[in-house]
């Protein structure tokens, strides 16, 4: 199994996501929507980069769980409730995915929405990985 990150030259640089990525072999993960609740069901975190290291954890420990590692993701969708705010905190929330997720990155969208599942909820990610 193989992930293949495509980055063409006449694209605009890809920083901190991916332009494709081909997958070929494995097994496919779909990674459900993920915020910044804890093990009892509750919101925690103020600030974006707060709940983005939360619920970008959390979608490592389900990945983790169906038997991944942070270099099979192939797919994160960001779901945030401010984008400004989202381009605000870039860098900040760069450094948080590398420390988690390192420098392998997925094909990545950062998508603004009115309000997420939970009221307190900032930020929601969900994903798409292939395993061998």
């Amino acid at each position: 199994m193989s992930l293949e990150r495509v980055n063409p030259d006449g694209l605009s640089p890809a920083t901190g996501f991916s332009h494709a990525v081909v997958a070929t072999g494995g097994r496919l993960v779909l990674l459900a929507g993920q915020t910044a609740l804890d093990g009892a069901g509750k919101v925690v975190g103020e600030s974006l980069p707060e709940q983005f290291e939360t619920a970008l954890g959390n979608l490592l420990a389900a990945l983790a769980a169906a038997g991944g590692t942070p270099d099979r993701l192939a797919r994160v969708t960001v779901y945030a409730v401010d984008v400004a705010d989202y381009r605000a905190h870039a860098p900040e929330l760069g450094r948080i995915w590398r420390a988690l997720a390192g420098r392998d990155y997925p094909a990545m969208a950062v998508i603004g929405t009115t309000r997420l599942w939970d009221e307190e909820a900032l930020v929601e990610l969900d994903g798409l990985a292939v395993l061998d």
